[in-house]
């Protein structure tokens, strides 16, 4: 085996770790979210721009979270492209 093959087997490894705990925290996530909006439905003693900053919160985590793995998947991209290139 020449070092360029471990070096794609230990990439593709790094991102198949990598994605697994990218679904591991997107599924604590959405039991997280599930948890938050069912409390806020509940809390009739919070005003309602409390609840929309909350909410805002949980989007923006998700928007986050979608960009980080577009772009590292986008990078795994082209580091298999550049071993199928060479």
């Amino acid at each position: 085996m020449d070092n360029k093959q471990i070096l794609n087997q230990m990439i593709k490894f790094n991102k198949t770790i990598l994605d697994n705990a990218f679904k591991a925290m997107t599924m604590a996530q959405e039991q997280g979210e599930k948890l938050i909006t069912s409390t806020l439905s509940q809390a009739s003693w919070m005003p309602e721009e409390g609840k929309k900053a909350i909410l805002d919160w949980v989007k923006a985590y998700q928007k986050g979270s979608e960009t980080f793995k577009s772009a590292v998947d986008e990078q795994y991209k082209k580091v298999e492209d550049y071993f199928a290139k060479s």
